[in-house]
């Protein structure tokens, strides 16, 4: 098997173990991320994580924290090719000599370059689980319960309903400026971050002869700096890709910004931030090294003989 082909089947596999592992925090977050401001004197659907994990499955059961899981997991392999396919050739253009190893910095400037990539990909894979998880969204005030209509069936509806009535193909990369402004900048982090580890514990820039623990905590530390960076852009992106089309709350990144700061104060572009630790912690468990983009070295240590 290739480098190329252990890389592609390592992301597959490690992304598709990601998805299974964080989706049910990811459904959480979304759903606290898209509940409107209650009015005065009226108190939102969910008091916080917990509670919307309990209401969750009391409404819908366990299954209803899978919700919108279809489109990533269908596309994770797209992603990942896209994903190591750029990152490759950014590598090739900033190495001084073959196979030289990449500074902190330049590992920095691939994962950024991979980021404008991905978040082409990733936007309408995004809206769609968005749309599917923020369903049932709701305000509640004393003696009445006001909840959302069911609008989608599933994935396939959510596409054909976007495509017919919000602009076509456009309609489905809406959010392509918060997904990027997330992608690109999160991506830089992460591997700047894992790559500047792996140097930490090897003592120096041949990281070849790490053992798998301090892999571990490498990809779980990039992680978190994935999301500490762009985790109000995610907020963003979440509230204007489930923004409706015909009477829109929000006419772009910035205003979003600025009608959720207005409303909920700086924290509201926080909302929830622990579970993307918590997801980061369970991914981690799960996958050993592999982490939102994967770092794929135990999947590549079993395939190594093949």
């Amino acid at each position: 098997m290739t480098d190329v082909a252990k890389d592609l089947t390592a992301g597959t596999l490690g992304g598709a173990s990601q998805l299974i592992v964080g989706h049910p925090f990811d459904t959480i977050k979304v759903k606290l991320q898209s509940q409107p401001v209650p009015p005065p004197g009226q108190r939102p659907k969910y008091s916080g994580a917990i509670d919307a994990v309990k209401q969750t499955v009391a409404a819908e059961g366990p299954r209803g924290l899978y919700k919108g899981m279809g489109a990533p997991l269908a596309t994770v392999a797209a992603l990942n090719a896209v994903l190591f396919t750029v990152r490759g050739q950014m590598e090739a253009l900033l190495r001084s000599e073959p196979r030289a190893p990449l500074t902190v910095n330049q590992q920095v400037v691939a994962g950024a370059g991979a980021g404008v990539a991905v978040a082409v990909l990733a936007t309408p894979t995004e809206l769609i689980k968005c749309r599917l998880q923020a369903q049932g969204a709701a305000v509640t005030g004393p003696g009445a319960a006001v909840t959302a209509a069911i609008k989608y069936s599933g994935p396939m509806d959510v596409a054909k309903q976007v495509l017919r009535s919000e602009g076509g193909i456009k309609g489905l990369f809406k959010g392509l400026i918060p997904t990027m402004g997330r992608e690109v900048p999160g991506n830089a982090a992460m591997f700047g971050v894992y790559e500047a580890l792996k140097q930490y514990f090897a003592g120096g820039t041949d990281t070849s002869g790490l053992d798998r623990g301090s892999l571990i905590v490498a990809g779980g530390l990039a992680g978190g700096a994935f999301w500490v960076s762009v985790y109000p852009t995610d907020v963003i992106k979440s509230a204007i890709q489930i923004d409706d089309y015909r009477n829109p709350k929000y006419s772009g990144s910035i205003d979003a910004f600025k009608k959720i700061v207005k409303a909920e104060g700086v924290g509201g572009c926080e909302i929830e931030f622990g579970l993307i630790f918590k997801e980061q912690a369970q991914e981690q468990k799960k996958n050993k090294d592999s982490n939102r983009h994967p770092f794929n070295t135990f999947c590549r240590l079993l395939m190594a003989d093949q």
